[in-house]
């Protein structure tokens, strides 16, 4: 059963006892489902999103009142996370859970579907499907530091905006791109249709680079995860 619930105590304790099973569907990130799920009782699982972790298997977090399941199913629909739950009495008992894998290419797509997302994507296929280079390595964002395509793109905005730095959010997400496979302009908007519709190209001091390298490791790595902010550069 699926309740729509705020992160306030007083409505967990509430819908707890109207409802057999408390699932959560979070978009806090890993860590600070981690910590809400120690703090807030009633909860029977948090199934979540942000951080793009895929989570092999539930992190099982006690609290003082039981213990709480916390996983996430990573980004782009390459993972569907599938949660069986056995409930005896109002009460979890036991519970399984699969990442699995989505092998797109390997199902059979919904036909009403993909006549939708034909017809929206026609006027752009041409665009999308332009060739702009020849993938020579792996291409891949899988961290909260430089993967591949993250340096890529930060070199083709210091190329293409004549600037000694260039700053980019590291983050999970995103298709890979293959050695040996075209680099078309899809998967250049892919990775960068998020926030980088805006990029400017501004004069800073040591200081201003400093703060904002410390303020977005502040964001990604603070001790108490209720203060992790976003991920992505600001200024």
């Amino acid at each position: 059963v699926f309740a729509t619930l705020t992160c306030s105590k007083p409505s967990m304790m509430h819908a707890a006892k109207v409802q057999k099973v408390i699932i959560v569907l979070s978009h806090n990130g890993m860590d600070v489902d981690l910590k809400m799920a120690s703090k807030v009782t009633g909860i029977d699982a948090i199934m979540g999103g942000h951080t793009h972790d895929g989570v092999f298997q539930p992190v099982v977090v006690e609290n003082a009142g039981g213990k709480t399941l916390v996983t996430n199913a990573g980004s782009n629909g390459k993972f569907l996370g599938v949660l069986d739950l056995d409930v005896k009495d109002g009460k979890v008992a036991d519970f399984r859970y699969k990442l699995l894998p989505v092998f797109s290419n390997l199902l059979e797509a919904n036909k009403d579907m993909q006549t939708l997302i034909d017809k929206i994507r026609e006027p752009y296929q041409k665009e999308l499907a332009e060739e702009l280079a020849v993938c020579d390595d792996v291409l891949y964002r899988r961290g909260n530091f430089n993967g591949t395509f993250d340096q890529l793109i930060c070199d083709a905005l210091m190329e293409g905006l004549d600037a000694p730095l260039a700053f980019s959010p590291g983050f999970r997400w995103g298709t890979s791109v293959l050695p040996g496979q075209p680099i078309t302009f899809e998967h250049v908007a892919d990775q960068t249709a998020i926030t980088y519709g805006t990029v400017t190209r501004n004069e800073m001091t040591g200081e201003t680079v400093k703060n904002i390298l410390e303020d977005v490791a502040d964001n990604l790595f603070n001790a108490d995860p209720y203060y992790q902010h976003g991920g992505d550069m600001k200024l």
